[in-house]
């Protein structure tokens, strides 16, 4: 799907999918080995994590990919089917229902650009051989997710745009004392999306970071700053600790009351990130439903 398919596929609001890695851990993935690895030996978890996505109305699906660049993979001992892998995550959620597209999932390298521990070069490379994989397995279009550093989010751009797939950014935001919103690197919006319209993304938003209802804000500003679709995956709250697991606190009645504002700001893609599962993506699907 190009950019221009995608964006009229957007231009009504429409219902992302929730998270993947709390939901994979329910199903037995342990705290700390790589999700991605469940793409080869896990497939009916993988495959039921996306089905369930889609039996919940999503309209955009994402695949288990989310650290599945050669550079990410390379800590686990994987990077040598890096492109198994992804083209595995791209074919299970295509397999796990109709009517929806299938996202490439794109998450940092882990490794940071302005120490030195990766090159622009070797970043713009090793996502274009991620986002090649994906397209060749299934997937309809690309979302590069929860970056913190612009230079390499630019990057990662550049090698995603080479398949020629829509490719969607979305950054991970915090607060600041002053009520201004950045990035850990210190990137705002402001900095952020005129690199990002310029170099080609098809849509911009936020994910991760703070619970939904500390997102209204930050999306009414990120849809004052740009015409593209905006897509924004918050938390289910914040998370805290119980019996030494994490957890996020709000539920699916609570984090669907906050869907009606971000609508309004002008969201024209709304999903879940950490914490949230089908029955959150359910109460969305009812709010677009009954606007």
């Amino acid at each position: 799907m190009t950019k221009d398919e995608f964006q009229k596929y957007a231009a009504s609001p429409l219902a992302a999918d929730g998270a993947w890695g709390t939901e994979l851990l329910e199903r037995g993935l342990v705290q700390g080995d790589a999700p991605e690895a469940w793409n080869l030996d896990q497939s009916e978890n993988v495959r039921d994590v996306a089905a369930s996505y889609a039996r919940a109305g999503s309209r955009i699906i994402l695949t288990n990919t989310f650290g599945a660049s050669r550079i990410k993979l390379a800590a686990a001992g994987l990077d040598k089917r890096c492109k198994e892998i992804n083209r595995e995550g791209a074919r299970l959620t295509r397999e796990a229902g109709e009517g929806f597209l299938c996202c490439g999932d794109m998450g940092p390298t882990g490794k940071m650009v302005f120490m030195g521990e990766v090159s622009e070069d070797e970043v713009e490379a090793a996502y274009a051989e991620q986002a090649a994989a994906l397209k060749e397995g299934g997937a309809d279009i690309l979302l590069l997710e929860t970056f913190t550093d612009l230079t390499e989010l630019s990057a990662a751009l550049k090698g995603a745009l080479s398949t020629g797939l829509a490719v969607v950014c979305t950054m991970t935001y915090d607060r600041m004392d002053d009520g201004s919103y950045r990035t850990v690197m210190g990137h705002s919006p402001l900095d952020v999306i005129p690199v990002l319209e310029d170099l080609g993304a098809a849509a911009v938003g936020a994910n991760c970071g703070a619970g939904v209802d500390q997102y209204v804000d930050l999306a009414s500003l990120i849809c004052s700053l740009t015409k593209l679709p905006v897509w924004i995956k918050a938390n289910a709250g914040l998370p805290v600790l119980q019996d030494n697991r994490v957890v996020y606190p709000m539920g699916p009645d609570e984090y669907k009351s906050h869907i009606p504002a971000l609508l309004d700001a002008g969201v024209k893609i709304v999903g879940g990130c950490c914490g949230t599962n089908p029955e959150h993506i359910r109460g969305i699907v009812n709010i677009i439903g009954a606007r």
